[in-house]
């Protein structure tokens, strides 16, 4: 565990790289083998948008990065932070905790508060709007979502007080993690389910990605099952009943068009409806 967080705290920007490109390229394959729905699409056509908001993404987050290593060293050497006020632990249950801090601030907070706030569901509105949800839907976020994720994350590294490691290799799970339950795959029923108690698996995320609500608001989860769980968010539809996109947003072309997308965030509110 020491090697692995030595790693995390020196990782080259190349390596990160390779774990964004390496992870939608293995699934992007796996798609091809084992589909969860075979309805054709045009994927390369589809991913156009998907890998332009990877982009932007990129472009967001790197000139922030040093906020995180800034306050993860001023955490560090204040002794400040949740994992920093435990009792002394075996370093790889600190890991793990921090990790799961993280990811439970980062992510699943931060998911469902931009479900809950209208003006903030309007831009995560660009994620849900994809018709065809693959492993390149996992980086389909407006610029604006990526600065509200962010900022959610920097108050994860804060009140964690998270090292520079574990905060590098959080990044790392979560963007496998995400290539991994968006993607287009079907795996075995009872190996999902399985999977499903401890990290998000495809078939449990794809039903936050159903159309209408109450399914669009539950399982928030990006790495760990558990707090969608722990919070009574967890729910289960059967794949086939599945349908991608938001009802009040069904415009496949104009949710197919990168100007299109940057604009949705400026929509009028719309009032989803309930599956009833």
């Amino acid at each position: 565990m020491e090697q692995i967080i030595t790693y995390f705290e020196n990782i080259p920007a190349l390596h990160r790289s390779l774990i964004l490109v390496g992870g939608i390229t293995f699934f992007w394959i796996l798609e091809g083998i084992v589909p969860l729905f075979t309805i054709p699409y045009k994927k390369w056509r589809h991913s156009v948008p998907n890998f332009f908001f990877t982009l932007t993404t990129i472009l967001v987050n790197f000139p922030l990065a040093f906020l995180l290593l800034k306050t993860s060293d001023w955490t560090i050497a204040n002794d400040f932070g949740i994992i920093n006020w435990l009792p002394e632990m075996p370093l790889w249950l600190y890991v793990v905790l921090g990790v799961m801090l993280l990811d439970l601030i980062g992510a699943y907070t931060a998911h469902w508060v931009e479900h809950k706030v209208k003006p903030l569901w309007m831009v995560h509105l660009v994620h849900h709007s994809d018709h065809n949800v693959d492993t390149t839907t996992a980086n389909r976020h407006h610029p604006l979502e990526s600065v509200i994720r962010y900022t959610f994350t920097l108050i994860g590294v804060f009140l964690v007080g998270a090292p520079i490691g574990i905060i590098m290799l959080y990044q790392s799970m979560s963007v496998v993690l995400s290539q991994f339950n968006h993607a287009n795959i079907q795996l075995p029923k009872k190996v999902d389910m399985a999977l499903s108690w401890v990290i998000v698996s495809p078939d449990m995320h794809k039903v936050h990605h159903h159309y209408k609500l109450p399914y669009t608001d539950s399982n928030y989860g990006n790495i760990f099952a558990i707090w969608d769980r722990l919070f009574g968010t967890y729910m289960h539809l059967d794949t086939e009943k599945i349908v991608y996109g938001v009802d009040t947003f069904p415009d496949e072309k104009e949710n197919s068009s990168i100007s299109g997308l940057l604009k949705q965030p400026f929509h009028k509110y719309r009032k989803p409806t309930t599956e009833g």
